[in-house]
């Protein structure tokens, strides 16, 4: 998609301090314009799906100074935003929830990026990674290697990549600025886009080994990295062995498209174990940003627990409709204990006896952190990686709201489960 001028918008952004660029030109996906009455009506939507569903903002979030952000915002309010700007306004709010599963984002941000692509759109040429806040290349867009591979982008059409990193990671969401830059990355190609636009052609200042210089790229046609890897059950789930003999499981989600599938793989795995005499594990979850309970429940634990285990200990949860049964009326919060435990399963005649390693990362996330949880507090495994990038503590039940005008979403959680050892932090290895 070409450059469309928008000098306006970002006077008034950056006059709102809401933006933190200094382009005198924005890209935005063609869309009916949004008045101010839109903009404070989904911000007020926002603000009563928060009210309603979050048993407890204050978990994550400093709640007076959300409350500020939401008077801002609504003061702000202009007349003739498209749906993009519109994030780009909202969104300021991301990383003050502190919680990757309270955000203000897209319906379906993936298909968005297939249906540009399959319409004959491009997008930024390269995958990359932020190290220490310096945005660098790490392969061609799709995964495929390229000699730039470790060069720093310096600028991209002539602006600072430093300037756009930190307009981007102001709209983030997660838990820590850790996880927030390690999102960014991931996705650069997608929110590079909602904020510059997808040009044809990308103009790159580049720096290495005491170099610098420029290269002209095009836009790629390739499908990002991510969403090809989560197409390819290969990639997301597998086994395979060191050379020393120990073995490295991956499960990359708890979200299969094929569930039976990855349960019949990890029994497999498990198997193979057993043959090969394996007595050093490490399962990989450091890019598994979760899924379903079951997954794990029933397709890891039955090989590796050694004593009783539950997923959590004290939870408190929003209830949504009264159940007199329960004694619950809409709108309560109510907390207790997790009182489910999981028996182990002693006589499994697959249960792996070696040492077991959890491998976590910044992209752990929700399920994938009360499996981790699981395997340190009750001693199944240690955990290693990196670690200080989500709290143990994990929001969920996570409920996803159309806002009615700009048709974006507020996702909202309506529990927070604490972890079995009990206390709050962050997920850290052992």
């Amino acid at each position: 998609m070409p450059y469309l001028p928008r000098r306006r918008t970002l006077a008034y952004l950056a006059a709102s301090g809401l933006g933190l660029w200094a382009s005198p030109l924005f890209a935005a996906s063609p869309a009916e314009r949004l008045t101010a009455a839109q903009l404070r009506a989904d911000l007020a939507f926002v603000r009563r799906k928060l009210g309603d569903t979050h048993p407890d903002l204050a978990f994550s979030a400093d709640v007076a100074a959300v409350d500020g952000a939401f008077a801002r915002l609504d003061a702000a309010a202009r007349d003739g935003l498209t749906r993009d700007e519109a994030w780009l306004f909202f969104s300021t709010m991301n990383p003050m929830f502190a919680d990757a599963h309270v955000l203000i984002g897209y319906p379906d941000w993936r298909g968005d990026v297939r249906s540009h692509l399959a319409a004959g759109g491009t997008l930024f040429p390269y995958e990359v990674e932020l190290n220490e806040g310096d945005l660098v290349i790490s392969a061609l867009a799709g995964g495929a290697a390229t000699p730039l591979q470790g060069a720093r982008i310096v600028a991209i059409d002539g602006e600072p990549a430093a300037a756009t990193t930190a307009a981007l990671l102001q709209r983030m969401h997660g838990d820590t600025p850790s996880f927030r830059a390690s999102l960014l990355a991931r996705r650069w190609w997608f929110y590079f886009w909602k904020l510059r636009g997808a040009p044809a052609n990308y103009r790159l200042a580049l720096a290495r080994d005491g170099r610098t210089w420029t290269v002209n790229a095009p836009g790629s046609a390739a499908l990002p990295s991510l969403l090809r890897t989560e197409a390819s059950f290969d990639e997301q789930f597998r086994l395979a062995f060191r050379a020393d003999g120990s073995a490295v499981l991956t499960a990359a989600s708890f979200a299969p498209a094929e569930p039976a599938r990855v349960l019949e793989l990890f029994r497999t795995a498990f198997a193979t174990l057993r043959e090969q005499g394996t007595r050093e594990l490490t399962i990989d979850v450091s890019a598994n940003g979760g899924g379903d309970d079951a997954i794990w429940l029933e397709g890891l634990m039955p090989y590796l627990a050694t004593q009783p285990y539950r997923t959590g200990s004290t939870y408190r949860k929003k209830v949504l409709e009264t159940n007199a049964a329960k004694g619950e009326q809409a709108g309560q919060v109510v907390r207790g204990e997790i009182a489910t435990w999981h028996p182990p399963q002693p006589d499994n005649p697959l249960r792996f006896k070696g040492r077991v390693r959890v491998a976590i990362g910044p992209a752990t996330y929700s399920s994938a952190v009360l499996f981790a949880n699981v395997m340190r507090d009750f001693g199944f495994a240690t955990l290693v990686g990196t670690g200080n990038a989500v709290r143990r503590a994990q929001s969920g039940g996570v409920r996803d709201f159309i806002l009615p005008q700009s048709g974006l979403t507020i996702s909202v959680p309506r529990f927070v489960l604490d972890p079995p050892g009990g206390g709050g932090g962050l997920l850290t290895v052992s």
